[in-house]
């Protein structure tokens, strides 16, 4: 079979690898939008992410069976095929070391083995296999050292399908004391094997995640962590189906979605490889606000400045805009503020993209609009200096390292993912010259 197919006269979809519970919470949420949006039940629409008999084109993984409730009510549904849930019986104890080499002497039998082999089975459902999403955290075992795994071995056997990685980086303040390593050798090992990144920070999402909520100012109830995590995925997910749903721009004559907006979305935004880190705001209208007020609430989600007080700058973005009138999305000074306020890089002569679709289909009424940008920006370099400087100051100090010894990884490792970051952060910070 080959990794990879361009023929329009077929439908090319992708397979969703979700992986560790960060990932399967995130997926769940995904498929409910999608099931709840009125589109997406149409026979056209659907194929980009399910198969033509209609089960869900997605394999569900992890280290632990009671993750993978979700999953088997899908099945009971016949949303989904068993086996496209690959569950282990013991977890990867927040370890990236152990996520990514597993357990010594699982041969055949093993997560990554069964993993690869669903992914396999489903690629030839396809009728061209043009790639894999892959959801998952950056911060637990499973998600981070599995899910790097994942991404290597999918970029090994199919060398010419894209891989799309959706990474949910910890909050800063700590969820487990080895997340730094692991968000560490998860970016490094991500950022060699993947096409793009999207990244998104719990620290950032929480406020758009409790507005969905409803909570006055973005304050959480710490009684409540579910509910915040809860609410992160709606809006996480929100903002892929912004990005991500069949929009018009790019159906054929006939209104046939190839299911290429995964795909475009890397080659817009991408536009050289050794920096594809991406930042994803959203904003959104119930009644028919103008597009250029839309423009300037998605910039309020932007980081600006980096802590050293320099200004931050985009290398390319895409506007998606859904909704009532989007064809006065073009003639409105929304791109233009866009533009201004992502700080576009003056080498780039088109460092924006945009896709248009008349309908919001995860609107709450006939004339919401909704915006979703998505912008190759410099402010991922904050996130990758914070975690190279807590990172190094434990290696530093030899905390944990044993614990990642005892599964095969050495200072060495460490140093080399050091150095791929430190690589990514220089090259992000010259970007603007």
């Amino acid at each position: 079979m080959s990794g990879h197919c361009c023929c329009s006269s077929i439908i090319m979809s992708a397979v969703l690898l979700q992986v560790g519970q960060c990932g399967n919470q995130l997926g769940l949420e995904w498929w409910r939008l999608l099931a709840e949006t009125p589109g997406q039940g149409r026979e056209l629409d659907r194929y980009p992410f399910s198969a033509r008999d209609g089960k869900l084109g997605a394999v569900f993984i992890d280290s632990e069976p009671k993750v993978l409730r979700g999953a088997r009510q899908l099945v009971r549904n016949k949303r989904l095929r068993e086996s496209n849930i690959v569950a282990g019986q013991g977890g990867r104890g927040n370890n990236w070391a152990y996520g990514y080499h597993g357990r010594q002497g699982e041969g055949e039998c093993g997560l990554l083995q069964r993993a690869m082999e669903a992914l396999r089975m489903e690629a030839e459902r396809r009728d061209c296999y043009c790639g894999t999403i892959l959801l998952h955290s950056l911060s637990g075992g499973t998600g981070s050292g599995l899910g790097a795994r994942l991404c290597e071995e999918i970029r090994e056997e199919f060398p010419a399908g894209h891989i799309l990685s959706v990474s949910v980086a910890p909050y800063q303040s700590g969820e487990s004391p080895l997340q730094h390593y692991n968000t560490l050798l998860s970016l490094a090992s991500l950022h060699r094997s993947a096409d793009g990144l999207l990244l998104f920070r719990n620290d950032q999402a929480l406020g758009p995640a409790e507005a969905l909520r409803g909570v006055p100012g973005g304050l959480s109830n710490p009684s409540c962590p579910g509910d915040s995590f809860s609410a992160m995925n709606k809006h996480i997910a929100s903002c892929l189906a912004g990005l991500l749903l069949p929009v018009h721009s790019l159906t054929n004559a006939s209104g046939l979605s190839l299911g290429m907006e995964p795909w475009e979305l890397v080659r817009s935004v991408c536009p050289l490889p050794a920096a594809k880190l991406l930042h994803t705001t959203q904003a959104c209208s119930r009644d028919r606000m103008h597009w250029d007020s839309l423009a300037t609430s998605s910039l309020q989600g932007l980081p600006h400045l980096s802590p050293e007080g320099k200004h931050h700058s985009s290398r390319a973005l895409l506007a998606v805009a859904r909704g009532v009138q989007v064809d006065s999305f073009v003639t409105s000074t929304a791109l233009q503020r866009l533009r201004r306020g992502h700080h576009c890089v003056p080498w780039n002569p088109f460092p924006i993209d945009h896709w248009t679709d008349p309908r919001d289909e995860l609107g709450c009424s006939h004339s919401s609009r909704r915006l979703t940008v998505c912008s190759n920006h410099s402010s991922a370099s904050d996130l990758l200096g914070q975690v190279v400087r807590r990172a190094g100051e434990m290696i530093q100090a030899r905390a944990y390292l044993h614990w990642y010894q005892r599964h095969g990884v050495e200072t060495q490792d460490f140093q080399e993912a050091l150095d791929t970051l430190n690589a990514i952060i220089k090259e992000y910070d010259t970007q603007g010259d």
